[in-house]
Parts: structure tokens; C-alpha cells; sequence
């Protein structure tokens, strides 16, 4: 089986997340792979971007799955890992397979709002008055302290945060409440593979390890932050992923 590798950033971020390092990684090792700028990210431009819904998301991502000839493998990213679980709903004839990188659980963001209320209420509360998301990471050492564990570049993490954008505060509303994945309408036999950061401070361990529970798997850690594809232990990711991805095609 030929496969079709699709990634899917998280938010705040772009396509470019993954072609920094693990993209041109994998098709060194001979994989097919497309990372995707979702609506109102990268290269397809901040138009109306506050008011984009999951469901836009969803929809160009079902579309790349749509236009691909070969089965398509498809990974998210933190929010990204969201809109690959509303996809599985969905259940696209070319979807081979899924990985959550990261994810938001099937429960939503409702940890991470938490989270914010106790260590950044007024952040938070500026961020939900104006609608204006790109608060919460408007400065360099709250990216790193959001994203990053094992990176130690300064100059290479202010690089990092100097690509990160604004996100939709529909998508936000809609992964806290408005539209939460299903689960009970997943194929139970799709491939799955879930991964998370030991030291995630935006979906830590106990968050991960429920959202592998939920889809029937085991889950696996790295030494990293939320960031695993750009964080210090990114290779190990990509090298675990790579072999998944072959264990899907020999299987096939």
C-alpha cells in the first residue's frame, strides 16, 4: 500500500510547525507527506479568522483526505488532534489511519480554561473579553513556557513564536462546548496512535492517557513539551512515527 501522510497543525500555529523539522524527515525515509494550513492560517491568509468554526476546519482537511488517490494517514496536532477526531466521525473510504499528537481530549479544553483561571486569569479574561486569543502567547516566554520543555535556543524559540498567530475564537468556543467529538460514531477498527509530552503544560499525561482510553489504545510519552515535533526530543517522535506509519502499510 502506498500511503498519503497529512498533518495537521494546532492552533496558533501553520503548516510550518511540521516542515521545520519532522516533515522533510519523514520523506527522507521515502513517505509521501502534505502539511496542511488550516482556514485563516499560513500561507491561506487571516481572513475572518475569529469567526471560522471546527466544522471549516474539518472540511478542507475531509477534502485533502477526499482528493488523495491513496489511503491517507492523517496526524493533528493539539487542536489539530480535535479536528482529526471530528473527521473520524466522519469516516472518509480513504482514511487509513489517525494519530494524536498532543490532542485536546474528546472532553474538550475545558482543563486548559481551568488551568489559565488559576495561574492567568486576567490573561485569560482579556483574551475571552476581546476575543483576542493571541494574548495568551503575545510574548516569547509564554510560548516557551506553553509549548517547550526541552528547547533551550533562545534564538531558535523567539523564531518559533514569531510565527504564531491569532486563532479563531468560534473554533475555541466550539472545542470547549459547542462541538465536541464523538466517539461512539469512530470506527473501532481504524488504526490509532496516541502520543503525548511528559512535561505538557497545556494537555498533561493524565489527559492524554484518557483520550488513548477513550479511542482504545496505549498511549506513548516522550521527554518533550506540548511542542513534539519541535521540541528537543522531536526525533524519537518522528522516528516512532515513521514506524507506525510502516507497520500500517505492511499490514495492509
Amino acid at each position: 500500500m502506498r500511503a498519503h501522510v497529512l498533518l495537521v497543525h494546532g492552533a496558533w500555529h501553520g503548516a510550518w510547525c511540521w516542515e521545520e523539522k519532522l516533515a522533510p524527515w519523514l520523506r527522507a525515509q521515502g513517505h509521501r507527506v502534505q502539511a496542511l494550513d488550516l482556514p485563516g492560517h499560513g500561507r491561506s491568509g487571516p481572513a475572518r479568522l475569529p469567526a471560522i468554526p471546527i466544522r471549516a476546519y474539518v472540511d478542507k482537511v475531509a477534502e485533502c483526505v477526499s482528493a488523495s488517490r491513496v489511503p491517507v494517514i492523517v496526524a493533528g496536532h493539539s487542536m489539530g488532534g480535535f479536528v482529526v477526531q471530528k473527521l473520524m466521525e466522519r469516516r472518509p473510504a480513504r482514511l487509513a489511519g489517525v494519530a494524536l499528537f498532543a490532542s485536546v481530549p474528546p472532553s474538550g479544553v475545558i482543563g486548559v480554561v481551568l488551568r489559565l483561571l488559576r495561574h492567568r486569569p486576567l490573561d485569560l479574561a482579556r483574551a475571552v473579553v476581546g476575543m483576542d486569543l493571541y494574548r495568551l502567547v503575545r510574548a516569547p516566554q509564554l510560548a516557551q513556557a506553553m509549548f517547550y520543555a526541552g528547547l533551550t535556543d533562545a534564538a531558535l524559540g523567539e523564531r518559533y513564536w514569531g510565527r504564531l498567530q491569532n486563532e479563531s475564537f468560534r473554533a475555541f468556543l466550539d472545542m470547549l462546548v459547542l462541538d465536541l467529538p464523538r466517539p461512539s460514531r469512530v470506527d473501532p477498527a481504524l488504526p490509532k496512535w496516541v502520543i503525548g509530552g511528559q512535561f505538557d503544560a497545556v494537555f498533561p499525561p493524565r489527559e492524554i492517557v484518557r483520550t488513548a482510553k477513550t479511542y482504545g489504545v496505549a498511549p506513548v510519552f516522550y521527554p518533550c513539551g506540548h511542542n513534539l515535533m519541535l521540541d528537543a526530543d522531536w526525533e524519537a517522535v518522528a522516528r516512532d512515527f515513521s514506524a507506525w506509519i510502516d507497520s500500517l502499510i505492511e499490514r495492509a
